[in-house]
């Protein structure tokens, strides 16, 4: 392990003991299971509450974000994830929850000071930034009904990445490093993984792979600043300020634009635009990677 990594130890001691593969892919497939299993009963319950909801109408609102109570409801699903990890950790690999955090003092300072320089990057390039008229924004949800979102959407977004960080890299990350000496692996895997998340023909159309691209690089942006810290939280601090902009702030329209402020005259679907605006995209988060690292001087 290189210097510059030598911190990530503290994420990959735990899962030592827990390091096959046999027990990975075990950990995967009951992680997903119970995930799904939390899904299906909380909507057999919400049935049996609301027995005249029209499901479609609901199901076709979750599936868009259309509507800012689609979005949260999208976003706090993500909670389940987090049970399943709590639960498939302790009896797969004898891990409690915290133990895919690292250091929780550290964790909350690396995600405080990566979230601060995060939103002070995201304000100076909106200010610095000249206009695209193919990109510039238009106004979608009202600022008073913004505003009084803001404090069910702030911990909705924080229990969404959360549960990515804790998963792909505070989980599958350290039990691959465990296993194998090459961060080429224990990086690349599972930014893959996370790249194969956001695989969704349907609403992506042509531009799916760009999508799946862009976040395979985001996965291992944040497994660079996992292993540089030795906690989630630099991570975390990256991911958080990033969807807080992306889908609170500007979102592209007709897809999970429910609680965006503004959104983008294009949608995710719409390829030409797309490819506009992947080199704006990757330039950020190439600059939010070095920023999140000038922030915590590692």
């Amino acid at each position: 392990m290189s210097d510059a990594y030598r911190p990530h130890e503290a994420l990959v001691a735990p899962a030592r003991r827990t390091a096959s593969l046999v027990r990975l892919v075990l950990g995967g497939v009951m992680l997903s299971v119970l995930f799904l299993s939390t899904i299906f009963a909380a909507s057999a319950l919400l049935n049996l509450v609301l027995p005249g909801a029209p499901l479609d109408d609901t199901a076709a609102a979750l599936a868009n974000g259309g509507t800012p109570y689609g979005v949260l409801a999208n976003l706090y699903i993500f909670g389940f994830i987090i049970l399943a990890l709590a639960i498939t950790g302790r009896a797969v690999h004898d891990r409690p929850l915290p133990s895919f955090v690292g250091d929780w003092p550290r964790a909350r300072q690396h995600f405080g000071r990566v979230c601060l320089y995060m939103v002070g990057l995201h304000l100076a390039l909106s200010i610095l930034l000249p206009a695209t008229p193919d990109l510039t924004p238009e106004a979608n949800l009202a600022p008073s009904s913004w505003l009084a979102f803001l404090p069910l959407a702030l911990p909705a977004i924080l229990v969404q990445t959360g549960a990515e960080e804790l998963v792909f890299r505070g989980y599958l990350q350290s039990q691959l490093a465990a296993r194998f000496a090459n961060p080429r692996i224990w990086i690349i895997v599972p930014a893959i993984l996370f790249g194969l998340l956001h695989y969704d023909p349907v609403i992506n159309g042509d531009a799916t792979w760009l999508i799946v691209g862009w976040a395979t690089l985001f996965g291992i942006a944040a497994a660079d600043l996992t292993a540089r810290t030795g906690t989630i939280g630099a991570a975390l601090g990256l991911h958080f300020v990033n969807n807080f902009f992306a889908i609170l702030v500007a979102a592209p329209a007709g897809n999970f634009d429910g609680l965006a402020l503004y959104t983008y005259p294009f949608a995710l679907g719409d390829t030409d635009a797309l490819w506009v605006w992947a080199p704006l995209d990757l330039m950020l988060l190439l600059v939010s990677w070095l920023t999140a690292r000038l922030a915590l001087r590692v």
